[in-house]
């Protein structure tokens, strides 16, 4: 076998809107070709359950090659990637600019898009990647008491389990009033606190700083719907550190739940009402700011991959900033703010894949590494939670298996906070570690009780 490349991973457009793109010989032949190759290196056996299903149909298969697998069975592979992009991030030796250019996650992508096409998706996929819907339903003043008591209510899983196919056991996020959102995070005025910021700051600041003094937070759903204390932890942290924040008005769904079953036509109409809106402040010198991992990369990256000639969503692109990202560049400019008043004790910190493959840095780690006396575990391990992977009944096992070495640290550190960028990761790793009521936050959250604000 040739060896990898020890370039540079490479990511390419793709031409989804192509006739070829969709077409079921062209798709099942670079299936073929791709699934030859994992199965002759076979070096992502752990990433994800993706890998050994192949791998056992190979190996059950007649031949023991990739050529005796029924082309029906590739779709076994396809459901169970969830897009987490570690594959081609951090293990295959063959992606582009080697010849053998393998995109494992595009791939997958493409052949989500095609069934989509096909109508493969169930309800339930449709509706849980529904975010806006599931959450302006579930956070009207009188409803979220309905809903949330609904999923602590063991006959109203087990019926939720037999008609959609939702795991009775998985956990499931807790919505709130999206009154109380408006209430913990109330808008601000990008210029007029930035002027009023910059006249205090030290002269020439305006051309020595690694980033710009105006920031706009991208609530997310799960900031909306679920944690709206998640983004008012946000705007105390950074108004602590002298930076006003705006809060992104008329956003929506960043379109990551939708992208992961290739529904593109919903990805394309939620593009188009976000990035309008982001580009506007991008181009006016906005950092924009989201919370979530996949949210940040869908900004990054997936969008300017769909879309590569439209201007805005490039220009949104280059103001992408994760929370952490933005502190550590104040940080260089001497201006973070690192005068803790709390120490945080032993703290579990769980790196999302969806953060790992964005090639920023350990950011959030070098933030709370300054914190006193504060023990620090860092792990670097799936969390098997992926979007909804984790609470769809035929994938929870999987999910459990995948989980088992990070909340296993739990299990054994007993920490006194567990936190992970990506917050559902961090509860899925807590809810199967043993601990009960353990919680997890988002180490935003940490930074804010260190500060005692």
């Amino acid at each position: 076998m040739r060896e990898g490349s020890l370039e540079a991973p490479q990511r390419h457009p793709l031409d989804w809107r192509s006739q070829d793109f969709c077409d079921h010989d062209s798709l099942f032949a670079e299936l073929e070709r791709v699934f030859d190759i994992c199965h002759g290196c076979r070096r992502c056996f752990n990433l994800c359950n993706s890998f050994p299903t192949l791998f056992d149909l190979v190996d059950d298969s007649p031949t023991m090659e990739v050529d005796g697998v029924s082309k029906e069975d590739y779709w076994n592979v396809v459901d169970n990637c969830y897009l987490c992009d570690l594959c081609f991030m951090t293990k295959c030796p063959y992606v582009p600019p080697h010849e053998w250019a393998v995109d494992f996650p595009h791939l997958m992508l493409r052949a989500k898009i095609a069934g989509n096409k096909a109508g493969r998706p169930k309800l339930r996929d449709k509706l849980l990647s529904s975010t806006n819907l599931l959450g302006n339903v579930s956070s009207v003043p009188v409803m979220f008491h309905a809903a949330n008591a609904a999923i602590d209510f063991k006959p109203a899983r087990a019926l939720l389990e037999k008609t959609l196919g939702v795991h009775r056991e998985a956990k499931l996020p807790k919505y709130t009033s999206i009154s109380k959102h408006r209430n913990l995070v109330k808008p601000r005025t990008v210029d007029s606190a930035t002027r009023s910021l910059n006249s205090e700051t030290a002269p020439g600041s305006a051309t020595s700083r690694n980033t710009a003094r105006k920031v706009a937070l991208f609530s997310t759903c799960y900031g909306r719907y679920n944690r709206p204390e998640m983004n008012a932890d946000i705007v105390a942290v950074f108004e602590h550190n002298r930076i006003p924040v705006q809060i992104v008005n008329g956003d929506i769904c960043c379109g990551m739940p939708k992208l992961e079953i290739g529904d593109m036509q919903a990805v394309e109409r939620l593009k188009n009402k976000n990035i309008p809106i982001l580009a506007d402040l991008a181009r006016s010198g906005v950092q924009i700011i989201t919370p979530i991992p996949s949210c940040n990369l869908m900004f990054r990256q997936e969008l300017a991959l769909l879309f590569p000639e439209d201007e805005d969503v490039l220009a949104v692109q280059s103001a992408i900033r994760d929370p952490f990202e933005y502190l550590v560049l104040l940080d260089k400019d001497g201006l973070f703010n690192s005068e803790f008043k709390n120490t945080l004790g032993s703290v579990l910190y769980h790196v999302a894949c969806h953060q790992r493959v964005q090639n920023v840095g350990p950011k959030t780690r070098e933030i709370l590494e300054m914190i006193p006396d504060t023990d620090l575990t860092v792990v670097e391990r799936c969390s098997g939670h992926d979007g909804t992977y984790a609470v769809k009944q035929e994938f929870y096992e999987f999910a459990k298996k995948i989980v088992r070495p990070a909340a296993s640290q739990v299990k054994r550190l007993e920490p006194d906070y567990v936190t992970s960028d990506c917050v559902l990761a961090g509860d899925h790793i807590a809810n199967h570690s043993g601990i009960d009521l353990l919680e997890a936050k988002h180490p935003i959250s940490l930074l804010r009780i260190a500060y005692g604000i």
